[in-house]
């Protein structure tokens, strides 16, 4: 594994909370890049923190009404300490007023299921 390979394996089982597996080398060309591009060269990055990196796909990924990954996103931020559950919701409420009501509404089911999943935490 290359040194550069193994540092964006490192982020993103750091970013993700150990929940999203890395792939292994050679699994798809996709994977690869995004492991060695994304994870090693911008994620760790330090002119932001982890935290309002997170944020920011957040936004996006609200924008796109995307309830499959918002959920990864929220999981990982409550797993990783960088939000707590009310600020969750806050960054939803905002994120309605730019990425629109409709999109932000599909949101809060998704948001509460993961939510519950660390209420006896």
């Amino acid at each position: 594994m290359s040194e550069r390979r193994d540092r964006g394996a490192k982020m993103m089982t750091e970013v993700y909370g150990g929940d999203v597996a890395v792939p292994p080398e050679g699994a798809s060309p996709f994977a690869d890049i995004m492991l060695e591009q994304l994870f090693a060269e911008v994620w760790t990055r330090e002119a932001l923190p982890v935290r309002d990196r997170r944020l920011l796909i957040m936004g996006v990924i609200a924008a796109h009404g995307e309830a499959t990954t918002w959920q990864i996103q929220v999981r990982a931020a409550i797993k990783n300490g960088e939000l707590t559950p009310e600020q969750v919701r806050e960054a939803l409420i905002h994120l309605a007023q730019y990425a629109g009501y409709p999109r932000a509404a599909g949101l809060i089911g998704p948001t509460e299921k993961v939510l519950a999943e660390f209420k006896d935490a």
